[in-house]
């Protein structure tokens, strides 16, 4: 069955009232957000052939609402979409559909979420029956519904999530894994209509696809960066950090975020794509910036003293190329925030990770003034919204918009 769901929020099973609308102090877009898909997103968006087989939620006997596809059921995690819950409710547990705040999936109420933590533009990665990465579509049974599946969640994020409000959603979607070629196709069929980034797999040798050392991802390298579209690597999106049995899954797993996004960035770096493509622009999410210092001193250390810089064949040294087609985001840092300038205070972006656990919202804005606002004005401006800016060729707020805090005056 599929389950219709009822936006009003009287209606809703657990949740709080509105926050009070924040203070604007800064212009904010978060580059890692994450949006519910929606019981509806397939619906009339599949050859009907290919119909029937669609993702569609279902309620299982014990009264919760799941996604079943392709002979699996992907549960809602109660993690996942905790904005507007009360602490006590944030369990790792399956969730219904009217248990989970409006914005997680209504682009409406998503826009109103926004406004409440003071977020002028958002960008949102999938969830649970999609994957971070799209990899859930890309690996399922069936190629040819691999591939339809993905387009339709694209033409949902085009149709009903970026276009109702397209300066305030950064238009990022999903891409065919299982071919290349097809891939590549897809990169381009969003370029073309404005999407300015794709979300991949960070390490795809962990979920049994080629390492990305392999020439296998030659065809989606090159639409990547001949389109200009960004890579977003987001942390988790190949599986959590090897652990021990009998570790604490949930407390180690978040505290190793900063080691998984290390490890997937120096695999970037070290593949061939940066330096056979120059423009090639991609962006560590949820990872936080407090190892990218590290990481800059042992790629000068092994340079200088042991010489496995011939490796890289170019005429940059590795760092050079990790500041020129890298870029990190942070949702504090505050004791490594001082270690900006050796990363580069242009690579540097801010985020909020709404609805998830580890979200500020909707205090972001009080956050990044806590940590931020004793920086040059011009360094809180990069932070904050202009690295993110350039980075997704997106729009700012006009000078009279309540958003506009912060910007230059020929802005």
């Amino acid at each position: 069955m599929t389950v219709k769901i009822n936006w009003n929020k009287s209606e809703m099973h657990g949740l709080l009232p509105d926050p009070e609308p924040a203070e604007i102090l800064h212009t904010i877009i978060s580059v890692d957000d994450h949006l519910v898909e929606p019981p509806h997103m397939f619906e009339g968006r599949l050859p009907k052939h290919l119909a029937a087989e669609a993702p569609r939620v279902i309620e299982t006997e014990e009264g919760h609402e799941v996604w079943q596809f392709d002979g699996q059921v992907f549960f809602q995690i109660g993690l996942n979409a905790v904005a507007g819950r009360p602490r006590e409710d944030w369990l790792l547990e399956p969730s219904r559909f009217d248990e989970i705040r409006p914005g997680c999936m209504n682009i409406d109420a998503r826009i109103h979420d926004q406004d409440l933590n003071g977020i002028w533009a958002s960008c949102n990665f999938p969830s649970q029956v999609t994957g971070f990465c799209g990899r859930v579509f890309s690996q399922c049974s069936s190629p040819e519904l691999g591939i339809a599946v993905t387009q339709a969640w694209n033409d949902w994020f085009h149709d009903e999530w970026w276009q109702p409000y397209p300066d305030r959603q950064i238009p990022m979607g999903i891409t065919f894994l299982g071919d290349p070629e097809e891939g590549a196709r897809e990169i381009r069929r969003n370029a073309a209509r404005g999407f300015t980034a794709v979300t991949l797999p960070e390490q795809p040798h962990r979920v049994g696809m080629p390492a990305i050392f392999d020439r296998w991802w030659e065809p989606i390298i090159r639409a990547c960066a001949e389109t200009g579209t960004v890579i977003c690597l987001h942390v988790g999106s190949t599986g959590v950090a090897s652990m021990p049995e009998g570790a604490p899954m949930l407390p180690l797993g978040a505290t190793l975020f900063g080691q998984i996004s290390l490890n997937a960035c120096a695999e970037w770096l070290w593949s061939p794509w940066p330096v056979e493509y120059p423009d090639l622009k991609i962006i560590m999410s949820e990872g936080g910036i407090g190892w990218v210092a590290m990481l800059i001193d042992r790629l000068d250390n092994i340079v200088d003293r042991s010489g496995y810089g011939v490796y890289f064949q170019s005429d940059l040294r590795p760092a050079e190329v990790l500041r020129r087609n890298f870029w990190f985001a942070t949702i504090d840092d505050p004791s490594t925030i001082a270690t900006r300038h050796t990363i580069g205070i242009d690579n540097i972006c801010f985020e909020s990770d709404y609805p998830h656990g580890d979200s500020t919202w909707p205090n972001t804005q009080a956050v990044f003034d806590q940590y931020y606002s004793s920086l040059p004005i011009e360094e809180q401006r990069k932070i904050s919204h202009e690295n993110a800016a350039t980075l997704f060729r997106h729009p700012l707020p006009a000078p009279t918009s309540p958003f506009a805090i912060g910007l230059r005056p020929n802005q």
